[in-house]
């Protein structure tokens, strides 16, 4: 093992989502994460609290680039034009994504405490959305509902972008979903 090559924290995220892939997060160690990446563990442990965090790490980011987004659109945006406009921001992380984007669903998927995590991350997201729209002068239940609306039309999206090719792409895929629910709003 040598004592130092670039891009640590990227070798240990490609190990432990292939080792994730191929024996289950479950029966996947950080010490065998570490040593696939030709690391120690000490080193994992520098770059990630657990093996979860391999994960979830960009959960944060997602949520700053929502916010940040959401804070510099125009007060005159309606609260869920506002919301869209943070939607298709995030949508450009996931370009050139798709694989990796899967290869993690797919992971989370067969694990309950994955899934649960999943759940958190969104509803954290949630409200971030609804207290910088609230700060914006939306009145609850307004922020909520937009910000709610936000990640359904999010989820919506993500599912059918990784349970496809990749195409049509993400921000696509959101504008579709923000349109199919200002239908289903309208009544047509």
């Amino acid at each position: 093992m040598s004592r130092w090559e670039p891009d640590a924290r990227g070798r240990l995220e490609r190990a432990a989502m292939d080792l994730y892939s191929e024996r289950g997060f479950e029966r996947t160690t950080v010490t065998e994460i570490a040593r696939c990446a030709g690391l120690t563990e000490r080193t994992f442990f520098r770059h990630f609290a657990d093996k979860r965090e391999v994960l979830f790490a960009g959960a944060s980011t997602l949520q700053d680039l929502f916010v940040d987004t959401l804070a510099g659109v125009p007060e005159s945006a309606a609260p869920i034009d506002a919301v869209a406009a943070a939607l298709d921001a995030a949508a450009a992380v996931f370009q050139g994504r798709h694989e990796h984007a899967r290869q993690r669903q797919m992971i989370i998927v067969a694990n309950a405490e994955l899934q649960e995590r999943e759940l958190i991350k969104l509803a954290r997201l949630s409200t971030a959305i609804a207290e910088t729209l609230r700060l914006r002068g939306v009145p609850d239940p307004a922020a909520s509902l937009a910000a709610e609306a936000g990640i359904a039309v999010f989820k919506v999206a993500f599912e059918r972008w990784i349970g496809g090719t990749g195409r049509p792409d993400m921000p696509q895929l959101i504008r579709e979903s923000l349109d199919e629910l200002k239908a289903v709003t309208a009544g047509r």
